[in-house]
């Protein structure tokens, strides 16, 4: 066979292979992003009725009993959640449910509806996981083999959809399965899903809230910073460490919580129940609402909010801690969502914080938060910094990368996702081959 014709048959393989996969991708990336933007309708329809109507909180632990009676009685084969999409891509032949898209829509916003704390990329992941694992089944042309990589398209539509972020979608996919391993097998399927579900989302009218980091910008410029100042690198490093570990906190938290519940009440449809009560008792106890929802935005301009960490005064010194608490008893118990935008809430507040003892740039720490935490619970300091860059932009993207890749390394092997594989640990210059 001449060169010629060995160029032509690898060109040729390679354009039915993109054929292939643009038929199978494209309509995955419409599907999930359509559903996405009625998740994120749903869920701000909810949490607008939340604030409108503060006493269905104390509705909480019932809506626990119905969250827990769903997810016994139609999901039980689906309620390990993101964690079931990753074993179903390291371990093709079970599959995803179909009826975990609906499943998992429904019982978040009913957690979000009645107060819970929790996110919504959990949801998201999970709606793009069923969906694909769903129309994986109907499609003629895909064998058992592409399963895992048109369920990482699903991850990655899920992703890049809910938050906005179709580059991270794509990174966090391919990055989520294994620590210090990429999925590049899969890196084309994951670009179009996410930035499909991306633009499906916005389609449909969809906003994200937007977030700036001006403090560090040039007077009159929006454009490019200085040189970078190697004071603020080393400050960022140290707010790695302190990111790092509050991240590892949070998985470390959250997994407790679950394992007591599940070894204390053998009932799962009573450990909603419980926990939606301890919800309410936190409330009383520590007098606010600030730590319940999302906490993105608030109606009360005093709430503690992720918005509101980028400005001076607007955590208390405990915001992060507390959150991580009712956060871990929420999903620890039974009820349904993610655990991103909690972990977005535990570092832009730990941020704000870090500002105010150290005299920094309060949106500088907050945004360096927002990112760094996730990326340690998570253990995908790539998507994170790509993250940063589609919501802050590039100006300050050389210190979210110090403090995203400085909480990875702080925050151990454990991370929020139990099903996340060990490829190659953390230690400087520790090989796969020497482990």
């Amino acid at each position: 066979m001449t060169p010629a014709t060995t160029i032509l048959r690898d060109q040729a393989a390679l354009l039915g292979a993109v054929v292939k996969w643009a038929a199978t991708i494209v309509p995955l990336g419409i599907l999930v992003g359509s559903a996405v933007a009625a998740f994120l309708w749903s869920l701000d329809r909810a949490t607008t009725l939340r604030f409108e109507h503060p006493w269905l909180l104390w509705l909480l632990p019932l809506a626990g009993a119905g969250v827990g009676w769903l997810s016994t009685t139609m999901g039980r084969s689906v309620d390990a959640g993101n964690d079931l999409i990753l074993e179903a891509i390291h371990e093709p032949g079970g599959g995803v449910p179909l009826r975990m898209a609906p499943l998992i829509l429904v019982t978040t916003v009913i957690t979000h509806l009645f107060g819970g704390s929790a996110g919504r990329e959990g949801t998201a992941v999970q709606m793009g996981g069923g969906l694909a694992g769903g129309l994986a089944r109907h499609i003629p042309w895909l064998d058992r083999h592409d399963i895992p990589t048109v369920l990482l398209a699903g991850v990655a539509a899920g992703f890049g959809g809910v938050f906005g972020t179709p580059v991270a979608g794509m990174i966090f996919a391919l990055e989520v399965l294994a620590i210090g391993r990429m999925q590049y097998g899969a890196i084309l399927p994951c670009l179009v899903a996410s930035l499909t579900a991306d633009w499906t989302c916005t389609a449909w009218g969809i906003s994200h809230t937007p977030y700036h980091v001006a403090s560090l910008l040039p007077e009159g410029s929006t454009a490019m910073l200085p040189p970078l100042d190697p004071v603020l690198l080393v400050w960022a490093a140290a707010g790695g460490v302190a990111f790092g570990l509050a991240g590892r906190l949070f998985a470390a938290v959250t997994h407790g919580v679950q394992q007591a519940f599940r070894r204390l009440v053998a009932y799962p449809v009573l450990r909603p129940v419980i926990g939606g009560a301890v919800v309410v008792a936190l409330v009383m106890l520590f007098d606010t609402r600030d730590y319940l929802g999302l906490g993105v935005t608030s109606p009360d301009p005093a709430a503690v909010t992720i918005t509101g960490s980028f400005e001076p005064g607007g955590a208390r010194p405990g915001s992060w801690l507390a959150k991580i608490l009712f956060t871990a008893i929420t999903i620890g118990s039974g009820f349904k969502g993610g655990e991103v935008t909690p972990l977005f809430f535990v570092g832009a507040t730990l941020g704000n914080t870090l500002a105010t003892l150290t005299g920094l740039p309060v949106d500088f720490l907050a945004s360096l938060g927002f990112v760094a935490v996730f990326a340690g619970a998570a253990n995908t300091p790539l998507a994170c910094t790509v993250m940063a860059v589609e919501l802050f932009g590039g100006e300050c993207v050389a210190y979210h990368a110090v403090a995203c890749v400085v909480a990875y390394l702080t925050s151990g092997h454990v991370g929020i996702y139990r099903a996340q594989r060990l490829d190659t640990p953390k230690r400087l210059g520790h090989d796969r081959g020497r482990a």
